[in-house]
């Protein structure tokens, strides 16, 4: 039984250990050697407990790194009991199965076991995302053609890459003869060992000054707190169900129905402070691509992190723990064989764009209960793998182009940035030039007018990328087909669009997916990033926001004058025009 503790030392203990997670994490992000973990920041840190309840996580990390952890720990434990294996002090163990708790097999965690009197108490874990992996094709991104979990790469199913405190040297042989720039991967993975010993010595110190029964009592404490808070938030809903459909394109070019413009579905019930996301009516999985989503590590994430942003809105709520707590009043239910409750060996790795847009989905169907709690339709991301040879190197790149939020209630929605459960930084162009053969000619905010509402949807990005040396390309991505939605009588927002122009200057369209392809010096990659939906009534919108965007140049007055009502004469308002305009046309 855990013992009871004050709330001021469990605030405490709280603020230490989130510290310990920060600390691993700044740690990661400066010994690592690739973009995506140094400059992009996806990666994950946290620290468990022995059952694999997260006590604490990385502010920085990004959602789909540090909210699978537990699932790691879980899966591990299935593993190695499998096998008849004990976990020992001076244990590494790497994990990074997607059918075993991990996100998709890219994202690999290294694990640090912490004991106390030769006693296992807790584990120190760093998830990142790595540039390749040893699958079909270079590259971790846009891999989208895998027929199957065993063309996606390198598969680590809790192996111990230091047993008792001794490497296994074998194991990192078979890493770097099997993995693309290994210099990198390799560089990285050894980065992410050494932050998860800082957080392991850490907790010790920790578990020294204040002994392991006061933090397990303050852990208890906190998660309990974190559950009120989120039972309480349920509790204020209105019971009843609650449904939404998104479409996802899937590959939109394939003849094949099955693997196109699939169908994901979520019903929200509230019963009490309980609340149940159920997926049935989801398409089934896609048994030869890979665009199916890992129930644990993945779809469960994506619904949790999509209800505690919603529902415990840090703007209202402050700082909320970051625990297992948050978890418990939420039940999950996807039927075994669809799209987001995949059967090995089913393919996952381009996971990132369903999952999503079920979260874009799941607020679609909150936006019944809760419309000032969310934002209309999202624009979904797209990641680009670039690769080559290099003096008979591998270079590899990963590239996260933006997406944008719909508008929100009191907000215009935000330009051109992740969205939902994915909060990487972008890759700053300098940093990319310096060390590849690209070069960026375009980053800037599209220039079609955003979708009109009382609040106007965000504006996606274009990103255009030429190549200075022969090599290739792969996409992942998704919104090309459908426009993001928009909240009551707001515009829905623009889709996507991808083009590749050749250096003779023809120009190819291409799907949101595309596998690898090659390319040659002086070719171009186009990437427009799609606009978010409209909220509200266009002709609630305040004039003088709709003047500040025609000065701004996101529209012209005339759009001004026939969408929102609002009559714009020598860069001023005129008030008495614009009321009369809008009282004719319904508005306010």
């Amino acid at each position: 039984m855990t013992a009871s503790i004050d709330p001021i030392t469990a605030a405490v203990i709280q603020g230490a250990l989130e510290n310990i997670a920060i600390e691993m994490g700044h740690k990661l992000m400066r010994m690592s050697y690739s973009s995506i973990i140094r400059e992009s920041e996806d990666f994950g840190t946290a620290l468990t407990d022995y059952d694999g309840n997260q006590l604490c996580e990385c502010k920085m990390s990004t959602p789909l790194q540090s909210g699978p952890i537990p699932g790691y720990i879980r899966g591990i434990k299935r593993a190695l009991a499998a096998r008849s294996q004990d976990i020992r002090p001076g244990d590494v163990i790497m994990h990074n199965d997607p059918y075993g708790g991990a996100s998709h097999g890219p994202d690999v965690a290294f694990i640090v076991p912490i004991f106390i009197e030769e006693k296992l108490v807790a584990f120190s874990v760093t998830t990142a995302h790595h540039l390749d992996i040893g699958a079909a094709t270079p590259g971790s991104a846009g891999i989208v053609d895998a027929v199957d979990a065993y063309a996606e790469g390198l598969q680590f199913k809790a192996i111990k890459v230091v047993e008792e405190g001794r490497p296994n040297a074998q194991v990192w042989q078979i890493l770097r003869d099997n993995i693309r720039a290994p210099q990198l991967v390799v560089g990285d993975m050894e980065a992410q060992i050494k932050a998860a010993e800082i957080g392991a010595a850490r907790f010790l110190e920790l578990a020294d000054r204040y002994g392991i029964e006061t933090i397990r009592a303050a852990a208890a404490d906190l998660m309990d707190y974190s559950e009120r808070l989120m039972r309480d938030a349920i509790r204020a809903l209105p019971d009843g169900s609650y449904a939404a459909e998104g479409i996802f394109d899937g590959f939109s070019d394939d003849p094949n129905p099955m693997r196109r413009d699939l169908p994901i579905k979520v019903t929200v019930t509230v019963a009490g402070d309980d609340i149940t996301v159920d997926l049935t009516g989801t398409a089934p999985q896609v048994p030869d691509r890979p665009i199916n989503m890992p129930f644990e590590g993945t779809v469960d994430c994506a619904i949790w992190l999509t209800l505690r942003s919603i529902l415990l809105d840090s703007v209202e709520y402050g700082e909320v723990p970051q625990n297992a707590g948050l978890t418990r009043p939420i039940k999950i239910i996807a039927p075994k064989g669809c799209l987001a409750n995949p059967i090995f060996p089913a393919p996952t790795i381009a996971r990132f764009t369903p999952g999503n847009l079920m979260a874009d989905t799941l607020m679609r169907a909150l936006s019944q209960i809760v419309p000032e709690k969310v934002s209309a339709g999202v624009g979904n991301l797209r990641v680009v793998s670039f690769s080559g040879l290099r003096e008979g190197q591998h270079w590899v790149h990963m590239e996260i182009l933006e997406g944008s939020y719909g508008g929100r209630f009191g907000m215009n929605g935000m330009d051109a940035v992740d969205t939902l459960y994915a909060n990487t930084r972008n890759n700053p162009i300098e940093d990319m030039e310096t060390h590849l053969p690209l070069r960026v000619e375009q980053y800037e905010l599209r220039g079609d007018t955003p979708a009109a509402g009382q609040w106007r949807g965000g504006i996606g990005s274009i990103r255009e990328f030429t190549l200075l040396s022969d090599g290739a390309f792969s996409t992942e991505g998704d919104g090309h087909g459908q426009r993001p939605w928009p909240l009551g009588p707001g515009e829905a927002g623009l889709p996507g669009a991808l083009a590749l122009i050749n250096a003779d200057g023809t120009r190819e369209a291409l799907p949101s997916k595309v596998p690898y392809h090659q390319v040659h010096a002086g070719d171009r990659i186009v990437a427009l990033g799609p606009n978010g939906g409209g909220y509200g009534d266009p002709l609630a919108r305040d004039p003088a926001a709709v003047l500040d965007d025609v000065l701004d140049g996101l529209m012209d007055g005339e759009t001004a004058l026939t969408t929102y009502g609002v009559v714009i004469r020598e860069n001023e308002i005129d008030a008495a025009a614009t009321s009369e305009r809008r009282a004719k046309a319904g508005g306010s």
